[in-house]
């Protein structure tokens, strides 16, 4: 593709981004924490999804105001809890995405929340391992958690964190200005637009004021953000002739899953 695109790499979110928050696996990702806060932390089930609320909207997670609280959790126990009884057969293999991301030969990182066990099971699933460079999670914002000697040690890093979103980047080692960042929330997108990336807010298709982009799907991309593969900005109609060529070729592809 050709090289006067305006992004120098692609940063994705995982969850309800790569694949449809519609399948189930979020309904069942909050009824794991909600047994977790139930059986492993002693609170009442009555309580347990009131409190689960609160803590993501407070804490970015449960996990992360637990420790807060002062509940020593461990997070590769807590991960392997919610995330280990997740019913990964609800994800199918997407070759449409696949021939999408793919046929992005800029860089691709994913950015989740979760941990990497979890990253690497969904990407499995979806077929989509070996379309990414890199990932960073949950371990690579919180690389001393382990070590704590107490709960509030080490506060939990979390994406929209600006601490965390700066550790991305230092991460990923990327000019913000030449990165595109997708996301199905909000506020993380709010904060990648705060450091200076153009951002994506996936599953969405009204624009907002946190958003440059706003995709229902991200196989949408080819339509809704032509300039990844090509910026069509310059070269008249001959430059804006082949834009659309190449996007069309790129479409093609994704129909028939070639």
């Amino acid at each position: 593709m050709d090289s006067s695109s305006p992004f120098d790499c692609l940063i994705f979110d995982l969850d309800d981004t790569l694949y449809s928050s519609k399948i189930g696996l979020a309904e069942s990702l909050r009824k794991n924490i909600d047994d977790y806060l139930v059986e492993k932390c002693g609170f009442p089930e009555s309580k347990a999804s009131n409190l689960r609320y609160e803590l993501f909207k407070t804490y970015g997670s449960s996990l992360a105001g637990l420790r807060v609280l002062g509940y020593d959790i461990d997070a590769d126990d807590y991960h392997g809890f919610v995330h280990g009884r997740l019913p990964y057969d609800l994800i199918k293999p997407d070759s449409q995405l696949r021939n999408l991301l793919r046929n992005i030969t800029q860089r691709k990182i994913i950015f989740t929340n979760s941990d990497r066990n979890h990253a690497v099971k969904v990407l499995d699933r979806l077929g989509l391992k070996d379309c990414f460079e890199q990932i960073i999670c949950f371990e690579t914002m919180n690389p001393n958690l382990s070590k704590s000697t107490r709960p509030d040690e080490f506060p939990v890093l979390l994406k929209p964190s600006m601490d965390a979103m700066k550790i991305a980047l230092d991460v990923a080692d990327v000019d913000p200005r030449r990165t595109l960042f997708l996301d199905d929330n909000v506020r993380n997108v709010a904060a990648g637009k705060a450091l200076g990336l153009r951002t994506v807010l996936v599953g969405k298709t009204v624009q907002s004021n946190e958003a440059d982009y706003a995709v229902e799907n991200v196989i949408d991309l080819a339509h809704a953000i032509p300039e990844i593969w090509v910026s069509g900005m310059d070269g008249g109609d001959e430059r804006i002739s082949r834009t659309k060529s190449e996007i069309d070729s790129i479409l093609a592809i994704m129909a028939v899953g070639a």
